[in-house]
């Protein structure tokens, strides 16, 4: 039985970084070239940036339309920022976002209405 708890512990020790995956809900916005942010109740948590490798699981960002994505720059940019929830592993003492599991968008009325969330600049 001791073996049998012991292979277990050892198994679940083992386990990916996904089973301390968190979700994380906010404005998520593109401000410059190269950069994503992620914006919560608990601050900023920097999805990529310029010049450093990107998290894995890059490609699971949420893809915005044009109905959920204000653009603060030129348009057809592609700068801006939308509301989304987003599965991650993070480096909080970096508020880096390190692995992106999942994301969704989610309509901008519902970061205008939390009262938790700054406004986007």
């Amino acid at each position: 039985m001791r073996l049998l708890f012991a292979i277990c512990f050892c198994l679940a020790m083992a386990l990916p970084a996904t089973a301390y995956a968190e979700r994380r809900c906010g404005w998520y916005s593109s401000p410059t070239p190269g950069n994503l942010i992620l914006t919560d109740r608990d601050g900023d948590w920097w999805i990529q940036m310029q010049g450093r490798p990107d998290p894995k699981g890059i490609d699971n960002v949420p893809a915005f339309d044009d109905r959920q994505f204000v653009e603060t720059n030129v348009p057809g940019s592609g700068y801006g920022y939308g509301c989304a929830c987003m599965t991650v592993v993070t480096n909080a003492s970096q508020q880096r976002i390190t692995r992106v599991i999942s994301g969704e968008i989610l309509p901008l009325v519902q970061c205008r209405n939390d009262k938790s969330l700054q406004k986007p600049d």
